[in-house]
């Protein structure tokens, strides 16, 4: 297997160029030179802000028909008017995650220079920095006086703490530096207790998104063990002259949700204990929690000689077009499972947000916020997560969603006189439910449904019962109850329609010059979309469980009233009610495709007109010289291609995504000035979009079908996968070559059946043919495939 290390021969220059570890909690950006080491770390409960109830009037559900009236008379501009009378609350103290502090590490020695420095100053020094994922640990290598130093980091999950070792290879006392603590945000105050233990303590205060007054508190402590040397320090800073090896131990807390003051005493616990184990102990740990997750997975692309270059190398020649390194697609899939794995523990207090659990701070300083965005963002921050087999990585966004659920319980009553719970565009660590501070993209009525999709997808994939009946209907059932009790009947054509609302976050033109661009409208196509999702699976959660047979009906009702799925006057599936000019067709959002990918209701098998219009919105979108070209639009279109089979498309946009819209370390971002970007902003939804689309073309999974090489492009022609995750708990080991499938494994983990299809040829696949008509999977089964196009053999093992 090809290493699975992001390497560098090159010094970090700065955030972009570092490399990231974490724990599921605590996040660190490793930024590494020969004389210095920045840990820029983070915490994901250290937000600015607070809890606040809902803001502006309450509405009657007579407001909301008195607007609803305007836009079904064509009056979009009253109908806005009033939306934003009744629907658009006072931005206040939403807050924002913020970065937590630096660690500073400088060295006092010389770095050896390549031969060409002795006779040329400018050469750079021998250098080597490298992220092991298959271990979880960052390293840098350096020589001086011909002794190799040794600068090893990991985050552990096992013991909530980060650690590092310094080591030379010669034992030589060679092993000097000096260690601080900086904040990046707020006040914040460090300062050495004993020689060799510094504590800090700070708060998450800002006032771009938040009066500055209120936040996160923080506590921690760094401590520093040697072998040989001397350790001394001054009021801030820890300096080891001549050690021979030296580990630093970092912890960190926050009274996030905390009662009380005990809170303040974990992190010295935690490092008390670290202590006590040492760092070999706390590696072996890290090691044994971490590698059974990673290890599930192996994924294999095909090997290229230029996997032999640095990472930055391989990414600049993926920019320039050369796509022949198929061990890079290999590498981004498994680094998506990493950042998913680092990100996300089954025992994390919160979910990944905008940037994961990592903070660059661009969007802190500007009106994005480092928050949960609910109409892509987030969701996409999950999308890979139970193909990739890491289904415990979801439970923290499972609670998440509980608790959204219990905050827009307040959020529909007072916006919209109904029962349940909704949320909207986007939510905090306080579980804010309310619209956005803007109807043109906060009145997203959908984005708390969009977002409780997710406990669909972790049954889908699970099949847990205890999961189903405890917590995914009731907070399911409960969404439901909003959306009945809000929808209403569209005038003219009888459906159940929700609305006002929009399609994230585009805008359309009425058909009238006078009225401009227009955002609002009755029943947008994702709209419609999720509610079917929703009832449908409330129907059949229901009958499962053997509850509420009067509402099965209602529910059952309400689907046969919903919209239908419809293709516009130019071929392309509608993303509004009506057919709408679109007023950006550059638009980075395709929303609407939701029933394309990550939903099932558009499949090319099963609804092959409808798979067609979805092709020509991705064609008119994708034709534009000026799309909005940023890295979840990249990974959706990746997504897209690979649900419609067609690998050879999916794959150029993820091959863009990696060589135009990735730093050196691979983390993606969005280029400025696109949804006023400033700068190149780190959001990390491109890493977990690309690594899903990978999945995707390899195999698919819809209930009761699996796909096999659905969309698997022409430039893997041979490669296997362990592993890969279907819904109904199945799991699938596959190799292919010259493009065709070789041998499969398919692996239920408990009763069943499943029709499994494959589609032959390279490139572009169309079902072929299906191994059985329906194969009870209650064991391990075994395909065997002829090398030839059409004809398949299957061999049940």
């Amino acid at each position: 297997m090809t290493e699975m290390k992001l390497w560098y021969t090159k010094p970090a220059q700065g955030w972009s160029q570092g490399l990231p570890i974490g724990n599921g909690r605590i996040g660190n950006v490793v930024v590494s030179t020969p004389d210095r080491e920045i840990w820029n770390i983070s915490e994901t409960t250290y937000w600015s802000g607070q809890p606040e109830p809902a803001q502006g009037r309450s509405n009657s559900k007579a407001d909301l028909e008195q607007m609803r009236k305007h836009f079904f008379q064509g009056d979009y501009r009253e109908g806005d008017l009033l939306a934003k009378k009744h629907l658009e609350p006072e931005k206040l103290n939403f807050g924002t995650n913020l970065g937590l502090c630096q660690v500073v590490l400088e060295f006092d020695h010389h770095v050896k220079s390549s031969e060409g420095e002795r006779q040329n100053a400018a050469a750079e020094p021998l250098f080597h920095r490298e992220l092991d994922l298959e271990e979880a640990v960052e390293r840098s290598f350096y020589e001086i006086d011909g002794a190799e130093m040794t600068r090893e980091v990991f985050a552990s999950h096992a013991d909530q703490v980060i650690v590092s070792r310094i080591r030379s290879s010669q034992g030589s006392s060679g092993v000097s530096f000096r260690i601080s603590i900086r904040g990046e945000n707020g006040p914040f105050h460090a300062v050495v207790t004993s020689k060799d233990t510094i504590e800090f303590q700070g708060q998450a205060l800002e006032s771009v998104h938040s009066n500055g007054e209120c936040g996160v508190s923080c506590q921690g402590q760094l401590r520093v063990v040697t072998e040989g040397g001397q350790v001394s320090c001054t009021n801030d800073t820890i300096i080891v002259a001549g050690a021979d090896e030296a580990a630093i131990y970092f912890a960190v807390n926050t009274d996030y949700r905390q009662e009380g003051e005990s809170w303040r005493e974990k992190s010295a616990l935690q490092l008390d204990q670290a202590v006590l184990l040492g760092y070999d102990a706390l590696r072996a740990k890290h090691l044994a929690d971490y590698q059974p997750l990673y290890t599930r997975v192996r994924l294999e692309l095909g090997s290229s000689e230029h996997a032999s270059l640095p990472t930055d190398e391989r990414i600049g020649r993926f920019k320039q077009g050369n796509w022949d390194d198929p061990a890079l697609f290999a590498l981004f899939y498994q680094y998506g499972r990493y950042l998913t794995i680092s990100g996300s523990r089954q025992d994390s207090i919160l979910p990944m947000h905008l940037q994961g659990i990592w903070n660059d701070g661009e969007a802190n300083k500007m009106a994005w916020s480092c928050d949960y965005h609910l109409d892509v963002n987030t969701q996409m921050n999950y999308f890979p997560t139970e193909a990739a087999n890491l289904s415990e990585s979801h439970e923290p966004l499972m609670r998440y969603i509980q608790q959204l659920s219990v905050a827009g319980r307040s959020a529909a009553r007072h916006y919209y006189d109904a029962e349940g719970w909704v949320a909207h565009v986007f939510s905090n660590a306080w579980g804010f439910a309310s619209p956005g501070w803007g109807t043109s993209w906060g009145l997203n009525v959908t984005g708390g449904l969009w977002i409780a999709t997710h406990m669909m997808e972790h049954y889908a994939y699970n099949r847990d019962q205890a999961f189903l009946e405890e917590l995914a209907y009731p907070v399911l059932k409960e969404a439901a109850a909003f959306f009945m009790d809000y929808m209403t009947v569209h005038p003219k054509y009888g459906w159940l329609v929700t609305g006002p609302s929009n399609s994230p976050e585009n805008s359309f033109y009425t058909g009238h010059p006078e009225d401009g661009h227009q955002q609002l409208s009755m029943g947008p196509t994702m709209d419609q979309v999720l509610v079917r999702d929703l009832l449908a699976f409330c129907v059949k959660a229901a009958q499962t469980l053997g509850v509420d047979e009067e509402l099965q009906q209602k529910w059952q009702r309400a689907l046969d009233q919903l919209p239908p799925l419809m293709i516009g006057k130019k071929g392309q599936l509608q993303e509004w009610l009506e057919d709408y000019e679109e007023a950006q067709p550059e638009h980075r959002h395709l929303s609407h495709l939701y029933a394309l990918y990550p939903g099932s209701q558009i499949t090319p098998h099963h609804t092959p007109e409808l798979a067609a219009a979805a092709r020509v919105t991705l064609e008119n979108r994708n034709s534009r010289a000026d799309l909005e070209d940023i890295e979840f639009t990249a990974a959706l279109f990746g997504l897209f291609y690979a649900r419609l089979h067609d690998g050879d498309q999916a794959v150029q946009h993820i091959a863009h995504l990696i060589g135009e819209l990735c730093f050196d370390n691979m983390l993606t971002y969005s280029k400025p000035g696109v949804a006023g970007a400033e700068a190149n902003i780190f959001v990390i939804d491109g890493n977990f979009g690309g690594t899903a689309a990978i999945a995707e073309m390899l195999l698919q999974s819809h209930e009761g079908e699996i796909h096999l090489l659905p969309a698997l492009p022409a430039i893997w022609p041979t490669g296997s996968v362990k592993g890969l995750k279907a819904k109904g708990n199945i799991e699938v080991d596959m190799s292919w070559e010259d493009g065709k499938l070789v041998e499969a494994r398919v692996k239920g983990n408990e009763s069943g059946s499943v029709r499994v299809f494959y589609g032959g040829g390279g490139g572009g696949m169309v079902e072929t043919g299906e191994y059985r008509e329906s194969l009870g999977i209650h064991k391990e089964h075994f395909f065997r495939c002829q090398a030839c196009c059409n004809e398949k053999s299957a061999v049940h093992g």
